[in-house]
């Protein structure tokens, strides 16, 4: 199969275990590549994960900057688990972005290791560097709040044409008017805001439709998460926290069949733990009343390596629009969304949603 090009805005942690994970599997036994270890799909619509290759990168920190991406994937304040270290040579320079929202303030306050430090050099072309690369396809790893940012690359791939996948929590393919623009330009979208492959929103979905489901009444819930990379640390401000809280309360709320007041539901980042590096902690409790209003309460702590969990679920969308590009398919792809995104065009329920990107895999299903 041809090689799926891919353009990644944001070199951080999520990109480096997406890249690294590529290589894993590029080099893993017979035996792990047949079981599919760790993936929903180690083949997909004829694509391998080693089919896809970066051929431009966009960060904004001085210690990314200018470097050969296989580097920059490993240098501050990235620190995610190791997965595969010896990168290829992939022949890519690390380009200056365009900065806009992309840093908070706050974040000068901690040392330069925990943080970004912003590059002294002009932003390149945009335009001009996707055209030059062939990128089909761009990955945003903006941080949490880079609304003005991550409009400024999405507005750069419908000036070019490339397929724009949001993994951040601003509302671009979800926002109808931007929707509008890429379906009328003929190029597919995904997003917004990734799920984990099993991280704190699916499990809060799925736990509160079992409830649900077996005739629970639902009265209150909380899910809190601490972690130690630049994403915790850039939400402990939280003028930045708008559209994340908006995405994971949403992404919970849509499996019920009446959504709880807003007294009553509490989802969102609890605090920044520099020693925990890229493990996310989070505390799920449910509360409700079952048989005769007796009550029922569950709690639940998960542990997971923040950025390889969502490049489990990165490296079947990145195949899913290459798919829907090989098709000559335009506009959002609603049911790749409703299955990996928090906030997509169109909310489903998991197991309908699975379904569903099954469907479009197989080609019975148009987007």
């Amino acid at each position: 199969m041809a090689k799926i090009r891919i353009a990644i805005v944001g070199v951080g942690n999520c990109a480096s275990s997406l890249l690294q994970g590529i290589e894993w599997y590029r080099n893993a036994s017979a035996e792990e590549s047949k079981s599919s270890l760790g993936l929903m799909h180690y083949e997909l619509g004829g694509y391998l994960p080693e089919d896809i290759e970066p051929v431009c990168a966009f960060d904004i920190d001085a210690r990314k900057v200018g470097r050969p991406l296989e580097e920059a994937c490993f240098a501050p304040p990235n620190n995610a688990l190791p997965i595969f270290p010896n990168l290829p040579h992939y022949g890519v320079k690390v380009d200056m972005g365009e900065v806009h929202d992309g840093v908070a303030e706050h974040m000068l306050n901690y040392p330069e290791d925990s943080r970004f430090v912003v590059a002294q050099e002009p932003p390149v072309d945009i335009e001009r560097r996707l055209r030059e690369s062939g990128a089909e396809i761009m990955l945003c790893y903006l941080p949490v709040g880079s609304q003005k940012a991550a409009e400024r690359y999405a507005r750069a791939c419908l000036e070019v044409g490339v397929s724009f996948v949001n993994c951040m929590p601003a509302f671009i393919v979800s926002d109808k008017d931007w929707a509008r623009a890429f379906a009328e330009r003929g190029i597919p979208v995904v997003g917004d805001d990734v799920k984990s492959q099993l991280g704190a929103t699916i499990l809060h979905r799925t736990l509160m439709k079992l409830f649900s489901d077996r005739g629970i009444k639902i009265e209150r819930t909380y899910q809190l998460n601490t972690g130690g990379n630049t994403d915790f640390l850039n939400m402990l401000d939280r003028r930045r926290l708008g559209f994340k809280l908006k995405s994971k309360t949403e992404a919970v709320q849509s499996v019920l069949p009446e959504p709880l007041p807003s007294k009553c539901i509490h989802i969102g980042p609890s605090d920044y733990v520099p020693w925990q590096k890229d493990n996310k902690i989070c505390f799920l409790r449910i509360e409700g009343r079952g048989f005769a209003g007796v009550p029922i309460e569950l709690e639940l702590r998960a542990s997971v390596q923040d950025s390889p969990n969502s490049a489990g679920i990165i490296i079947d969308v990145i195949r899913c629009v290459k798919l829907a590009r090989d098709r000559g398919i335009g506009g959002p792809l609603y049911s790749v969304a409703a299955y990996t995104m928090k906030h997509p065009p169109q909310q489903l329920p998991d197991d309908i949603a699975r379904e569903r990107i099954e469907q479009f895999i197989r080609g019975e299903l148009r987007c």
